[in-house]
């Protein structure tokens, strides 16, 4: 069965292009390492007939392949200049919970984002992958879940942030040897929770999930 094909039907019923509509979506949540990250991506307006044919591509970052999705996130940056990928760190995971931190790398991304609008844009709407309103978004966002599957604009941003994290994990794999990160990307598959076992954890491993602290033990 094919994956399904994102659509701009919840960007149009909020306006859009007259109302400035982000797509947003977080990745590395579940994850045992490395930090989480959100992508907030604005869908350029533009006439069926001048369609990229790439954008036929676009899906769930999740549903597609790593080679589809390294190819398609630089097409995706240079299509529109409103995009951006927030961050919070494994201290902030740490720190704040993973629900708080995933709130505070979507705010940064659309923060981002809404630093780069034209001054004409005075309307805004958020559009967020899941069934949670980030506290800071209250009032000027709709959560959809599995809106990665159909909002264009989430899944343009899901690809973005998976791509830039992947990249992240790859560095720490460099920088961490021996717990598969590059492979695995931080999430808590049976060869990195063997690593952890046998290695303990390192400083990039988020200390308050439960896998990472049993190993400290």
């Amino acid at each position: 069965m094919p994956s399904p094909q994102p659509h701009l039907q919840f960007e149009e019923s909020r306006g859009r292009p007259q109302v400035m509509v982000i797509g947003v979506d977080e990745v590395g949540r579940g994850c045992l390492a490395g930090p989480v990250m959100a992508g907030a991506y604005v869908v350029p307006h533009f006439d069926q007939g001048s369609t990229p044919a790439w954008l036929s591509q676009v899906r769930d970052s999740k549903l597609i392949s790593p080679s589809v999705r390294a190819s398609l996130s630089p097409l995706l940056e240079a299509w529109t200049p409103l995009w951006a990928v927030g961050v919070a760190s494994v201290e902030e995971i740490d720190r704040l919970n993973i629900l708080n931190a995933v709130e505070l790398a979507m705010k940064r991304a659309v923060d981002q984002v809404l630093a780069k609008l034209p001054p004409q844009f005075h309307a805004v709407h958020i559009l967020v992958d899941g069934n949670r309103i980030p506290k800071a978004f209250v009032g000027k966002a709709t959560a959809i879940i599995k809106g990665d599957q159909q909002s264009l604009s989430i899944a343009c941003a899901s690809i973005i942030a998976k791509v830039r994290r992947d990249h992240v994990m790859e560095e720490l794999d460099r920088l961490h040897p021996g717990y598969g990160l590059a492979v695995h990307k931080g999430y808590g598959t049976a060869v990195h929770l063997k690593a952890l076992q046998e290695l303990s954890a390192t400083s990039v491993h988020r200390r308050s999930f439960g896998p990472v602290k049993s190993s400290l033990i």
